[in-house]
């Protein structure tokens, strides 16, 4: 048996509307799991060594459920594209690229020693169609500590020549690949159709019944956009929806639904989010850099929606997470602004969705609570000489302000997780 025990004031989600606070607060963890949070010690532990943090923060891990891991190299440029024109003249060149496993290699070495800088312990990933690059990540992720899902991309039509695959083939590779990576307690393969306009009804039906034999969920994009979502209907009319096109393929029901953007949700994608307890994904960098629309993220929370939060790498332009929760709020401020009915996000709403929400799609994750895993991050205190600030105020500015040189340590089942060592490590992959 393993035991730690660590004194820091901690900070963690209660509800999707409160923060719980513990000051000067002992965490007890046995072989991983968090035991206990208090003023003291239990006697059990009480004559075990305590490392004591002082005034840093202790905190959950953050999970981010949206990235385009072979995009890393292009977070901050061609932003003043749309969308179209930015997977066009950037993404889908760069993509091309990932045919190349020692490119593949180094870049997915930089993308996930990246997100652990960042505090990003808990990660869902699109790839490629290539399957040797593919295979290549989901071995790397195996070796590196993250919590993650992430499977070969998939898309048939509506894409570069270089991009796209032979349907009958793409269905075969799937099916190989999800057959192949099982998937361990950490790391586990999901579907990933690019999105409807770049995929046909035959593949979406061959993954459907991938889904079905191997209970294994998808990961896609749904309603990011106005123009997205009109040609996904003209697209498939029988299905008259985005969201209608990924369950009548059958590809619901079967494990996690992970949704990119959902700006648009008509009511019909709203039975669908409902029915099949889609997490939807908001990422507010990368909807702002290529015009697509604001979430109306509040109002959909409290109709019992779940929504995590997403860097989208690259559309957005920076790895930590916790950047999305701030950048949550003032998106959601101007949201309500030229939409009244459309009220803001408190803090707390936007924290949630960066832990807790994410990290429950990996287990007890997400939150510092008895029974949890302990994923945690040790956040400095964020403070200026001569001025002290309440440990909400600490955590709030870390998000606005702060980046990976405030983050002193970082836990994976309670084991630290050192960015360099992981990256070391997945060269040799």
């Amino acid at each position: 048996m393993s035991v730690q025990i660590y004194k820091g004031t901690i900070v963690t989600s209660e509800t999707i509307d409160t923060l719980e606070v513990y000051e000067d607060a002992y965490l007890t963890v046995e072989d991983g799991v968090i035991r206990s949070i208090g003023d003291n010690i239990p006697d059990t532990y009480k004559d075990l060594p305590v490392t004591d943090y002082g005034r840093s923060l202790l905190i959950p891990a953050f999970s981010d459920l949206h990235i385009h891991a072979p995009q890393y190299h292009e977070r901050g440029v061609g932003m003043d594209c749309l969308l179209f024109d930015w997977l066009n003249t950037y993404t889908f060149p760069e993509e091309a690229r990932f045919a190349d496993t020692d490119y593949a290699r180094t870049a997915y070495a930089q993308v996930i020693r990246d997100l652990l800088r960042h505090g990003t312990l808990h990660a869902n990933f699109f790839t490629t169609i290539h399957y040797d690059a593919s295979d290549l990540f989901f071995r790397m992720l195996q070796k590196s500590g993250l919590y993650a899902f992430a499977g070969k991309l998939n898309m048939d039509m509506n894409s570069p020549d270089y991009l796209v695959e032979e349907t009958e083939q793409a269905i075969a590779d799937t099916e190989r690949f999800v057959a192949e990576h099982p998937g361990d307690d950490h790391v586990k393969p999901i579907l990933v159709p690019r999105f409807a306009p770049t995929c046909s009804e035959k593949l979406l039906k061959g993954l459907g019944r991938i889904a079905e034999s191997y209970h294994v969920g998808v990961h896609t994009h749904l309603v990011e956009s106005r123009a997205e979502a009109a040609w996904a209907a003209e697209l498939f009319p029988q299905y008259g929806s985005d969201g209608a096109i990924y369950e009548g393929c059958g590809l619901l029901g079967h494990g996690p639904a992970i949704m990119a953007h959902v700006i648009f949700p008509t009511e019909v994608e709203e039975r669908i989010l409902e029915k099949y307890d889609v997490v939807s994904v908001h990422c507010p960098d990368a909807t702002t850099n290529i015009t697509a629309g604001i979430m109306p993220v509040r109002r959909m929370q409290k109709q019992g929606f779940r929504i995590a939060a997403g860097s989208d790498i690259g559309g957005g332009h920076h790895t930590g997470v916790y950047t999305q929760a701030a950048r949550a709020v003032q998106l959601s401020k101007l949201k309500e602004f030229y939409e009244p009915e459309n009220e803001r996000l408190a803090f707390a709403n936007a924290f949630y969705m960066a832990t807790a929400e994410g990290g429950s799609v990996f287990g007890k994750a997400g939150r510092l609570a008895p029974g949890y895993r302990f994923d945690a991050l040790v956040i400095d205190s964020m403070e200026n000489e001569g001025k002290e600030l309440t440990p909400l105020e600490r955590l709030e500015r870390f998000c606005y302000i702060g980046d990976d040189r405030n983050i002193r340590e970082r836990f994976v089942d309670g084991r630290r997780i050192d960015p360099e060592e992981v990256y070391r490590k997945m060269l040799g992959c």
